[in-house]
């Protein structure tokens, strides 16, 4: 049984969501040694998700961003403001969505569909840069 461990750090995004797998692949030289196993990716920020969707259409991460913002607006009345009126929001977007995946690994490569790619939705206006620590498990 095999263990390694990598932190990512990703670049500065704006508001909205961005396909990472290609990122996350390259910082995994090791993936390729790995038959059978498990990848567990952890974003450490609470106004940033992560999503496993569809990756071919650029009309999907528009449509989820639109989406998700209807559910939060910054036009609610939140009580916690003191980081601006994007904080809140990102925060319910974040508790909706989640911060980890755990993805299979099957002969070297993720075990995502046809259509699949890793997203960071980036729910600031300005969030910065955003780590992952990605676990990988395999033989």
């Amino acid at each position: 049984m095999t263990w390694f461990q990598q932190t990512i750090e990703l670049p500065p995004f704006k508001r909205g969501f961005h396909p990472i797998t290609r990122e996350i692949v390259s910082a995994l030289p090791e993936l390729g040694s790995i038959h059978i196993g498990l990848m567990h990716v952890f974003l450490q920020h609470t106004s940033a998700s992560l999503s496993i969707n569809e990756n071919a259409d650029p009309d999907v991460p528009l449509d989820l961003e639109s989406s998700l913002s209807a559910i939060a607006p910054e036009s609610f009345p939140h009580r916690h403001t003191c980081e601006g009126p994007d904080d809140m929001p990102a925060h319910v977007k974040t508790s909706l969505l989640g911060s980890s995946l755990t993805i299979p690994i099957q002969d070297g490569r993720l075990g995502l569909g046809t259509w699949q790619g890793i997203y960071l939705g980036e729910h600031r206006n300005h969030g910065g840069r955003r780590r992952l620590i990605v676990t990988v498990q395999g033989e």
